[in-house]
């Protein structure tokens, strides 16, 4: 199956650094004179040119070599009033890969041609390799160059698979693996754990306001369905893969139970960068991608949700298309809608707030003072910023915040509206006035009471697992500490309030969100965070009466007390199925 790939901007950035090496007057052929190879040059005037180390410059090469060279298609998307992308032919995608491979630690086609000067050395492999005439290969390699040089970016579709690394699907089968051990899990229960119900992929044509046609893929996993039907978010994010989707379905499956909601885990998603989209193309995206798994949601099958570069809005399209579709009016069947059409008070600050509750258990647990606590903030999302904002309400001091772009740090704290309403005018926390830049691993290593990871998965990983100084780490984010770095937080003493319960409040007010729809009545919202308190505390304790009675790390002791609840139900409901009796003849 073919997977869309776009070229990050440091690797479009090589591109262009490359192309600038075959113009007629490049910036940087003294760079091409000074070294021993094409690559180190290119290596060195990346650093330059971008501000990081000769290293990392060439990794970003090989990202590229690898990229191209797996390519069977790549679009070239260019600046002008025509902008359009444009698919290149064999020809061209021939010629890139000779381009590529001048640049290659070990050149092997470039490599042929005695040719002294650089553009001729290309034309002439070109023509070694791939036949034509030297005036046609001539002519594409010019005309490439210069688009390249114009490129405003560059996708890539391949068939080989697309894994992540680390895979995301392999830590949380880990996570499970260490606690079916300590549980002594049933082996059928673990086999059937270990595995998702479904698993759909989906291709969606989408018209583009420039008149050209893309398709994108989409996913959608149930997870498991044992204590109910299945619930996750929908997440639009150009890096997005099956595994990363299924690892967080699994997530999901065991958060509504640690939770003890009557619900199953699915997650689901489409691999587009929405950055770069108007919000027509995202609508037709969105009906799309709801025409394509109608048969397989519904309110008793499976309820999306927000998740990453999603919102309300998009919720709203998903409800709206399943309802033409169905010809039912069916708020239901997503949870996460704005309130006018049935979403519920309370959805956008439940995650962070049902995190919150848990860190106030935390906190009278471990002996800390929130008020004045200082706290550093991964992630300025809706997530990160509301924990930010709650806390920050209740007293304590928010040292640093971050984002995509970089981090800030202030010792004696800032406000977070104030830091939101500056990244509102310029796109990032960045360059906030008053504070100092620093990277996002800088702040996973502050000094602090309270680290809050609210980004992505794999922030804390065995290389900076020591560096951590944290006394609470609260998960905001999935997946954000690697099975390794867990076991390492644990005997280090920092005490981890793990993912699948901290920030599961989302999906507890998603639950409400579904029974209130259900009922066609609807809650206050502090009859909602009274709600959410409730359950979030007395789930907390559950957690933390495990990892006490074990002396286990409190990942392990919410994942024991959510396989245990599945377990039981899956036993209830299927135990002649999964674990048949032997039956003798009489």
């Amino acid at each position: 199956m073919l997977s869309l790939v776009e070229l990050t901007a440091m690797e479009l950035g090589t591109f262009k650094l490359m192309a600038d090496f075959f113009t007629d007057e490049p910036e940087l052929t003294t760079k091409i004179e000074s070294f021993t190879s094409a690559r180190y040059a290119l290596a060195t005037a990346f650093s330059e040119n971008f501000g990081v180390p000769v290293k990392d410059s060439i990794k970003v090469i090989e990202n590229l070599e690898n990229k191209i060279n797996d390519a069977d298609y790549v679009q070239i998307e260019t600046v002008g009033a025509d902008k359009k992308f444009r698919s290149l032919l064999r020809t061209e995608l021939d010629t890139l890969r000779v381009f590529v491979d001048y640049f290659a630690e070990s050149p092997k086609m470039s490599g042929v041609s005695v040719i002294a000067d650089r553009k001729e050395a290309l034309v002439d492999a070109f023509h070694w390799f791939f036949g034509g005439t030297m005036e046609e290969a001539r002519e594409t390699f010019e005309s490439l160059i210069s688009e390249i040089q114009k490129a405003a970016s560059i996708e890539i579709e391949t068939l080989k698979p697309i894994i992540p690394v680390p895979n995301p699907y392999e830590t949380a089968l880990k996570q499970l693996d260490i606690a079916a051990e300590k549980l002594r899990l049933d082996p059928a229960i673990h086999q059937i754990l270990k595995h998702p119900i479904r698993s759909i992929i989906v291709n969606i044509p989408v018209l583009m306001d420039d008149g050209t046609l893309r398709v994108f893929t989409g996913y959608r996993v149930q997870y498991n369905n044992a204590l109910g039907p299945t619930k996750g978010g929908i997440r639009y994010h150009p890096d997005l893969t099956l595994d990363e989707v299924v690892a967080l379905a699994a997530w999901m499956t065991f958060k509504t139970a640690v939770v003890g909601l009557p619900l199953g885990g699915a997650k689901g998603g489409i691999r587009c960068n929405p950055k770069e989209m108007s919000l027509g193309e995202l609508e037709r995206l969105t009906r799309g991608y709801t025409r394509a798994i109608a048969k397989f949601i519904g309110p008793n099958i499976d309820v999306p949700a927000p998740d990453v570069y999603t919102n309300a809005q998009v919720m709203a399209w998903v409800m709206d298309e399943y309802n033409e579709i169905t010809g039912q009016f069916t708020p239901g069947v997503v949870t996460g809608k704005p309130v006018e059409i049935g979403g519920s008070r309370g959805r956008s600050e439940a995650t962070s707030r049902g995190l919150v509750y848990t860190l106030i258990e935390a906190a009278e647990h471990l002996g800390i003072d929130l008020q004045g606590a200082r706290v550093a903030v991964q992630g300025y999302g809706n997530v990160g910023f509301n924990a930010a904002r709650i806390l920050h309400e209740m007293g304590s001091r928010i040292i640093a915040v971050s984002d995509s772009k970089g981090g800030i740090y202030k010792p004696d704290g800032f406000d977070p509206l104030d830091v939101k309403e500056h990244k509102k005018q310029t796109g990032s926390v960045v360059d906030f006035s008053g504070s100092k830049n620093i990277t996002n691993s800088e702040l996973l290593e502050l000094e602090c009471e309270i680290l809050v990871p609210s980004a992505l998965e794999n922030q804390i990983t065995q290389e900076n697992v020591h560096k951590i100084k944290a006394k609470v780490v609260a998960e905001g984010a999935n997946g954000p500490t690697t099975p390794e770095a867990d076991k390492i937080l644990y005997e280090r003493g920092i005490f981890v309030i793990p993912d699948i319960l901290a920030n599961a409040g989302g999906v507890t007010v998603s639950y409400f969100e579904q029974v209130q729809n259900q009922m066609n009545y609807y809650w206050t919202e502090e009859e909602v965070r009274n709600k959410l308190e409730a359950i979030m505390s007395e789930s907390f304790r559950g957690v933390l009466a495990t990892f006490q009675e074990y002396n286990i790390p409190m990942r392990t002791a919410a994942y024991m007390l959510a396989a245990k609840r599945i377990a039981n139900v899956i036993k209830i409901r299927k135990r002649a199925t999964v674990m048949p009796t032997r039956i003798t003849a009489k």
